[in-house]
């Protein structure tokens, strides 16, 4: 087994373990190593150095930190994502949904607010939704 140091086009850096130097070739060509931030497949692999007696090592707070600050950064480009390319119904989220799905009004991506009951009814009815975490939304 070897561990990688990947770096993906968007500059988000993470490790993966590989059989060997071959599957890791094997698995890229293909298209399949993605990052886990932002799901590219434009991944490389980053320059390592070897680990030595005298370096410092990160501590567990440092290194979690770092990582709140990866997700943070991913959910924040997902927001962004969602805000720039889909309409915004508010909490009458469940109810456009549903008339979406049910060929009542114009198909097109949305996002809002839902309770968790509007939720699960939406679910019942097999009217497909993505939950994001939550963020307040800024109106500007």
């Amino acid at each position: 087994m070897i561990l990688y140091r990947l770096t993906c086009g968007d500059g988000h850096q993470f490790e993966a373990w590989f059989r060997d130097g071959a599957t890791y070739d094997a698995q890229s060509a293909s298209g399949v190593v993605e990052c886990p931030f932002c799901g590219s497949n434009h991944v490389t692999k980053a320059p390592m150095a070897p680990h030595l007696a005298t370096a410092k090592k990160k501590t567990a707070e440092v290194r979690a930190r770092e990582v709140a600050e990866q997700i943070l950064q991913a959910v924040n480009k997902l927001h962004r994502h969602v805000e720039e390319n889909c309409d915004y119904v508010g909490d009458g989220f469940a109810e456009e949904a549903r008339a979406i799905h049910y060929d009542e009004a114009e198909e097109r991506d949305i996002y809002g607010e839902a309770t968790e009951a509007e939720a699960m009814d939406l679910d019942v009815e097999g009217i497909e939704f993505y939950r994001l975490p939550f963020r307040p939304r800024r109106d500007s």
